[in-house]
């Protein structure tokens, strides 16, 4: 029942094609209307107020989900408009897509946009806020959004171009697509977020796709209220109780967590640090401290040790062999450098994500990063065994062990002496803990020893 009501696009795109071949013919058509790919319904123009026509198509898109496409047009204003909306739930999270456009045959791919999706164009600074919904491709967003621009700069300047005689009376020729032209082209990126989790980007083959990326959220209370999931106006709930001590349970929690005022270094605004000090069993305390610009959107963690500076440095290393392996939980602070060998991929200390900082050093228009980010996926996977390496001359990183408090048998643990170059770059050879006192005295005595004999 559900495929007969929502058959996959590629099918309605070949009935299509093969109804249009058969009027093109002249040859009478005995396909009932109910055995028609699209329902048309009239409509009223909310522009002119005359009839137009609804058509309506039940469809669903492989690897994504059942959606309803809808293309009203009237013929008496010239009026069209072209929406696509969901035919399910809400998803329980939200989604992001993110598409490295690293060539021209990336700009096919399949994009379908809810109402509630945002689309960013990073390297134009180019952000395409919720609107209706679209089914399209990469190309037909980027043309969409370039012809709102000219469109509206064109009536603020009223400015009509000449339309030569030919074209006023020849044939229109359609511009030929940017994926079949051969020309150079800078590589960009597409994110696209929707708090809904109904929108989608086309993957190529399957998703190991290296270009392709999707990751889910939760939603926040905000996102909520936007979807309509929640009334606005409803209280906070309560926090969970802790150990069963109720409320002074709950006042104790809340009491952990420390509020710093300040400044957010990307947009100048006030904003509010949050620390809270975290055991980690058969490892340290560590201090986590969390920054959040509702004003800009800035983001930053860090994570701090709770405790002395270690007298040695600690290396650990780790055998990925399969899935359960990727679910370790891992911390890595910002002195810690992270290396796996089998893809020649090396973070130096201070770098806590790959994220775009890998993407926008290694654009050079041939196939190594592609080659590189193959090689990422398939370690993302767990597609082959692989090592991790992390590496923190001040041993504030951690990597879970399984077995614990056993040894695991897949990870190597090594401790170290730190050189005298990695003191000096932690500003530890000029850092004196003990006797202090005793330097001071002196430095003042023997400041006072020249003011007497002046």
């Amino acid at each position: 029942m559900s495929q007969n009501l929502f058959p996959e696009i590629r099918a309605v795109a070949e009935e299509t094609e093969q109804l249009a071949d058969r009027e093109g013919e002249n040859v009478e058509s005995t396909t009932e209307d109910d055995e028609r790919p699209m329902q048309e319904i009239e409509s009223l123009c909310m522009r002119c107020g005359e009839q137009g026509v609804t058509r309506l198509l039940l469809t669903s898109i492989p690897f994504f989900r059942e959606v309803i496409v809808m293309s009203f047009r009237c013929e008496s204003c010239g009026f069209q408009n072209n929406e696509v909306q969901q035919a399910g739930a809400i998803r329980p999270d939200g989604t992001v897509y993110t598409l490295r456009v690293l060539s021209r045959e990336d700009l096919n791919r399949q994009l379908i946009k809810s109402s509630t999706g945002t689309i960013e164009i990073p390297e134009f600074e180019l952000t395409i806020p919720a609107s209706r919904g679209q089914l399209t491709t990469i190309e037909g967003v980027l043309r969409d959004t370039i012809q709102t621009i000219i469109d509206g700069l064109k009536e603020i300047l009223a400015d009509h171009e000449d339309e030569d005689e030919d074209s006023a009376i020849g044939e229109v020729k359609l511009p030929r697509k940017a994926s079949e032209k051969d020309a150079p082209m800078r590589p960009f990126t597409v994110r696209l977020d929707d708090p809904s989790g109904n929108s989608f980007i086309e993957f190529n083959g399957s998703m190991a796709d290296p270009k392709w990326n999707m990751r889910t959220y939760h939603r926040t209370k905000q996102h909520n209220i936007d979807l309509g999931l929640i009334n606005p106006d409803e209280p906070d709930e309560l926090l969970p109780k802790v150990n069963g001590e109720g409320d002074e349970g709950v006042e104790n929690a809340n009491e952990e967590i420390f509020i710093f005022p300040g400044t957010c270094s990307s947009c100048g605004h006030a904003i509010n640090t949050l620390m809270k000090k975290v055991n980690i069993p058969y490892f340290k305390d560590v201090i986590i401290m969390s920054t959040n610009c509702d004003k800009c959107g800035y983001r930053d963690n860090e994570v701090k040790s709770g405790s002395a500076i270690s007298l040695q440095g600690k290396r650990i290393t780790l055998k990925v062999e399969d899935q359960e392996d990727l679910s370790r939980d891992i911390l890595k602070s910002e002195t810690c450098g992270l290396e796996i060998p089998e893809i020649e991929l090396v973070l130096t200390r201070g770098t806590l994500e790959l994220s775009e900082k890998v993407f926008s050093d290694t654009r050079r228009g041939d196939d190594k990063f592609e080659e590189f980010l193959a090689k990422l996926k398939a370690v993302k996977s767990a597609d082959q065994p692989f090592t991790v390496i992390l590496d923190d001359p001040l041993a504030n990183s951690y990597l879970q062990n399984l077995y614990a408090p056993d040894p695991d048998p897949n990870m190597t643990i090594e401790t170290y002496d730190r050189t005298w170059e990695q003191n000096e770059e932690l500003g530890l050879n000029d850092m004196k803990l003990e006797g202090y006192e005793e330097d001071a005295a002196k430095e003042s005595a023997e400041q006072e020893v020249p003011a007497e004999q002046s």
